[in-house]
This record gives C-alpha cells, structure tokens and sequence, in this order.
C-alpha cells in the first residue's frame, strides 16, 4: 500500500503544481475572482490527466 502511495505523489505533486501555475498567471494577471481561479485549477489539472492516460489528441489519428 505504502509503494502504490508513494508512486502516486510525484504525479500528483506535478498535477498540483500545473494546477497552482494557471491560478498564479491569473492572479498575477490581476483576474481575482474566485470561480474563475478555480476553473484555472481545474483545467491546470486536467491536462497532465490527460496525458497519463494517453488520451489520443485527434480523434480517428491515435497512435498505433
């Protein structure tokens, strides 16, 4: 149990940091309202998601 933890922190630690790096660029950018920094959270998420699970990016093109 400890192993499967552990081998989930480093890309959980990489989904966070995408997810904080789209909410800062908002914030910095002077955007502070608080539905649409966390709407930045989740869409910094969902792409390193995404890329775990190999999702193909053009439908009818996936890779072979």
């Amino acid at each position: 149990m400890k192993k499967s933890l552990e081998a989930l922190k480093k890309p959980a630690m990489s989904w966070l940091r995408a997810s904080l790096a789209s909410v800062a660029a908002l914030y910095l950018a002077g955007i502070s309202d608080p539905k649409i920094l966390v709407n930045a959270a989740i869409a910094g998420f969902i792409g390193p998601v995404l890329k775990a699970l190999h999702v193909p990016t053009v439908a009818g093109k996936a890779k072979k």
